[in-house]
Parts: structure tokens; sequence; C-alpha cells
């Protein structure tokens, strides 16, 4: 494969020429393509990532969603583990947020509105009463510019979006950078940095729907999964924190040992009963901005293992319950019910109004940073 090379200097002119050059072949290889265009003309274009195991991820400008993730099974067979579109109109105007980073605030913020520096903060709202994901028009429904980048760790693109002051309710003119790494590991790294001219908040996520089984027709109730937190942020009406954290033991929520994930789904439970299922922050282990595992999810037909690093404070697993098969995606598949699921890093839903919630502030001068690693095994 011929790694592609466009748009690289000319969207990064600060780049050193050695950034801009070619990899050896066998280090792995992108190779940049246009996917489509979008209602309004504009290109959409694609960036495949190979390593030499032949592990391939597909992301596009749009959005920055990660349209494919091809990992091997326990017999080296390769599928694809995450749902999305086979058209860039499947991702104009699909929902769920399929692949995408989702921002400025990714979850949920009470009454699309908060407090900062002693002023009221109003946001669009587009989830009931509530601001969820960024808002109406959030970093999934932008067209971010896309570059090929030299890492020394793998195939690695880098994608930029500038999000002007007042966009969606949120003060200050934000610079986001996410950059996709495939390393020779079967590790995929999303590195985030973001600055900003006025204080704010900054609380992106990336939002895939994974089914390591490679089968979007079944759900993923089969899967195994754990998760390094002793407790969650108790869910209110509309999923909105309470403010209280609940310990997970005796509860279906207690997955500090693989449990399939079908195993409690259905229990009488009242935080199941306001997510409809799984839909909620887990309260993880460890201390905020050290990167340590958060997770493991294992599909045992396949054998497939897929195990989450962060150095965030939180993670989101979303069962997949609002699917309800009414979108299409790759191949004709229609997205049922809990198709696919989400694993969420992140800083806390509500963290604004939550003062003692690990905060999501970004003020002029600093920078945020984060690092999630979805790393591919098989057992």
């Amino acid at each position: 494969m011929v790694r592609s090379l466009v748009l690289c200097c000319a969207l990064f002119p600060l780049l050193s020429a050695a950034a801009c050059a070619p990899d050896k072949e066998e280090e792995g290889s992108v190779t940049t393509n246009t996917f489509g265009r979008l209602a309004d003309g504009r290109a959409v274009n694609s960036y495949v990532l190979e390593n030499p195991s032949g592990v391939l991820v597909e992301v596009l400008d749009y959005g920055a969603v990660i349209r494919r993730i091809v990992a091997p099974d326990r017999e080296g067979k390769m599928a694809d583990v995450v749902l999305g579109y086979d058209t860039v109109e499947g991702y104009e105007r699909g929902t769920g947020y399929l692949g995408a980073v989702v921002g400025r605030y990714g979850n949920r913020i009470a009454g699309g509105r908060f407090p900062l520096d002693g002023a009221i903060v109003e946001l669009a709202v587009n989830d009931g009463p509530n601001h969820l994901h960024g808002g109406r028009r959030g970093f999934d429904r932008a067209l971010w510019e896309g570059a090929v980048v030299e890492d020394p760790a793998g195939p690695s693109v880098s994608l930029r979006l500038v999000s002007p002051d007042g966009e969606e309710g949120y003060p200050g003119t934000v610079e986001l950078r996410v950059t996709y790494t495939l390393t020779d590991k079967n590790e995929l790294r999303i590195a985030y940095e973001g600055t900003t001219d006025k204080p704010t908040v900054l609380n992106p996520t990336q939002h895939s729907y994974f089914n390591l089984s490679g089968d979007f027709t079944r759900t993923i109730l089969g899967h195994r999964l754990s998760i390094e937190a002793d407790a969650i942020t108790e869910a209110g009406p509309g999923l909105i924190p309470t403010g209280r954290l609940l310990d997970v033991a005796g509860t279906p929520f207690d997955f500090r040992s693989s449990t399939e994930i079908g195993a409690r789904i259905g229990e009488p439970d009242g935080q199941l009963a306001v997510g409809g299922g799984y839909d909620h922050n887990w309260v993880l282990r460890g201390q905020r901005g050290d990167v340590r595992r958060a997770a493991e999810l294992y599909e045992p037909g396949s054998g497939r293992v897929m195990t989450v690093y962060t150095d965030q404070p939180g993670i989101q697993f979303y069962s997949g319950n609002f699917l309800d098969g009414s979108q299409v995606g790759k191949g004709g598949v229609a997205h049922g019910a809990r198709s696919g699921l989400c694993l969420e890093t992140q800083a806390f839903p509500d963290t604004p109004n939550k003062p003692q919630f690990p905060q999501a502030t970004l003020r002029p001068g600093e920078t945020y940073r984060q690092v999630t690693l979805y790393q591919f095994s098989t057992r």
C-alpha cells in the first residue's frame, strides 16, 4: 500500500519536513481516498490505517468518525467490529453518533445550562430539556481538516477542528486536534489536544459502537465485560447524575470481574429502568491523568478481546438500548436493539453543574489533553 500525504503540509504548515515524509513500508501504511460528498458538495475523505498484522482502521474527516475497525478472531479471520454506514449520506442523516467524536461536551448537561465564572452559560437543548453530546450540531456534524502525520508508533492521521465562539452556546473559540494512531501492538491510540481563547468546558469522547462478533445482526448481550470501577454516578430523570455515587457491589452494575452483559440487564433495578438498560458512567479507579486499564470486552464466539486504557476519570457504558432498527448500516444491516455497545471515556456527565465531580473547565493558556487506547487481541 502506498502512504498518501494529501493535505499534510498544506493544512499543518508547522509540521517539519520529516513529519510529512513517508514511513517505511514495514511500519504500516495510510491510504487516503475520497469517501463521498456532503449534501452541500464538500468532499469527505477516508484515511485507512493498516499495521503489519493486517489490522485496519478507517477514519473519516466528517465527524472524525471511525468507520471501520477490522481485527482478527482467534482463527485469524478478519472482520469489521464497529457499526457504521456505507455512504456519506448515512452519516449525515444518521442518528446515534455512530463512530464520531462528540463534543464540545460529551454526555449530558442538565437543562442545557451551567455556571461559569459567575455567569450562566445557556446551551442548545437536544435531548428533551437537556444538552447532549455538544447540541444540535456538535463535533459529530463537522467536517474536520485531516492530515497524515508521522508517528514512530505506527500509521497515524490527525484531524483538526475550530469551534467558533458561541457555537451551540459555548463560550470561546476552541481548537481541537484528534490524532488516531494504529500501533504494531494492535492498539488504536486516540490522542486529543484542545485550546481556547475564553474560559469554557471541553469533554470530547469517541462514540463508536462495538460488536466484536463481527456480525451486526447479533446483539452484544453475549459479550463479557469487566470495568475497573467500584461505583457509578447515580442517574436521575433524563439520565442526569444526582451527584451521588452508588457502590456497584450486589447490583447489576458490578462488572469488577468479567460478566456477560445480558446476565442481569433485565433485572428489576431502578437504575436499569432509568437507562432502559446500561447507559451509565462508571467511576474509574486510579488517578486522573494516568493512563490505566479501564475495561475489557470479550466475545466468546470469536475470541476477540478489546481492552480499553484511558487517563480519564470515567467511562460511559451504553448497551445500545435505543437502537431500534430504523437505521440501516453497512451491508444493508439494520441497527437493531443492542447490536452494538459504547465505551466512552470521559469526564462525568453534568460535571459543570456538579462541583464535587472532577472538573472539565478549560481556560486560555491551558491545553486540554486526553489519551484513550483500544487494544485488540484474542483469547
